[in-house]
C-alpha cells in the first residue's frame, strides 16, 4: 500500500525483456539500506517487488499483465520515474490510499499555466472516467492528486510548483502517456452498487444511492 507522495525521482538504468514481461533496474537518491528483497516499491505508480538491491538502486521484475496495463511498454534506459516505498502504518497518510495496481493509462492533452499552478488535462477511456468524481482522488504516475473537473473522456488536475519539481511532472509534455489508478474506495462503492450476473452488470435493488453516500461523508 502507498500514499501517492513521491519519495524520489529515479532513472531507469537497464531494461531486460523477459518474454512479454520485463526486468527493470532503477537508480534513485533513496538510501535503500533498510529495504529488503521482496519489499514493494512503486515505480510510476505500479507496485513492483524488489528482486535485487544496492544502496541507491533496485531491480524489479514486471509480469506481462503489468507491462500491458502501463506505460512501461515503452520503458527505456534514461527514462525518469517516480519512486515510493510501501507506506508504514505508523506514519501519516498525507496523500490517499494507493494500491499500486494500475487501472489503465491516459494521455496528457493540455498543459496550462494558471497563477502558481500547472493545470493538466488527461484523456482516459470512459471506463476509467466513470470511476472519477470532481474533488475525488486519483494517482497519476503514482502521484496523489485531486481531480478538478472530469467528463466522460478526460479529467484535469492542478500541480503546484513543489509537486512538479520533485516528480516527473516537470519533464512531461502534451502527448505523453501516464499511468492511472482511480480511487480505491470509489471502486469498492461502485462495485457494491452494481451486481454482476452472467448476463453482465445489473443494478441492485437498494436504498443506497450516490446522493445518500455523499450526504453522509463517504464521497
Amino acid at each position: 500500500m502507498f500514499t501517492g507522495i513521491i519519495e524520489s525521482l529515479g532513472t531507469i538504468r537497464r531494461v531486460v525483456p523477459q518474454g512479454d514481461g520485463k526486468m527493470l533496474q532503477v537508480g534513485c537518491d533513496l538510501d535503500l539500506s533498510d529495504t529488503r528483497i521482496g519489499d514493494s516499491i512503486a515505480v510510476n505508480g505500479a507496485c513492483l517487488t524488489a528482486v535485487h538491491l544496492e544502496k541507491h538502486a533496485f531491480s524489479v521484475d514486471m509480469a506481462p499483465e503489468t507491462v500491458a496495463r502501463t506505460t512501461f511498454k515503452t520503458a527505456a534506459p534514461g527514462m525518469r520515474v517516480n519512486v515510493e516505498r510501501a507506506m508504514q502504518l505508523s506514519s501519516r497518510v498525507d496523500g490517499h490510499l494507493v494500491s499500486g495496481h494500475i487501472d489503465g493509462t491516459g494521455v496528457i492533452t493540455r498543459m496550462e499555466k494558471k497563477s502558481n499552478a500547472l493545470i493538466l488535462t488527461i484523456a482516459v477511456d470512459p471506463h476509467l472516467a466513470g470511476q472519477m468524481i470532481e474533488k475525488g482522488s486519483v494517482a497519476v504516475d503514482g502521484i496523489s492528486l485531486t481531480i478538478n473537473q472530469c467528463t466522460d473522456s478526460d479529467f484535469s488536475v492542478s500541480i503546484i510548483p513543489h509537486t512538479a519539481k520533485v516528480t516527473t511532472i516537470e519533464f512531461k509534455q502534451t502527448g505523453d502517456w501516464v499511468n492511472i489508478e482511480t480511487d480505491m474506495i470509489g471502486k469498492y462503492v461502485r462495485k457494491f452498487l452494481t451486481q454482476t450476473t452472467a448476463g453482465g452488470p445489473e443494478k441492485k435493488s437498494t436504498d443506497i444511492t450516490m446522493a445518500l453516500l455523499a450526504k453522509n461523508g463517504f464521497l
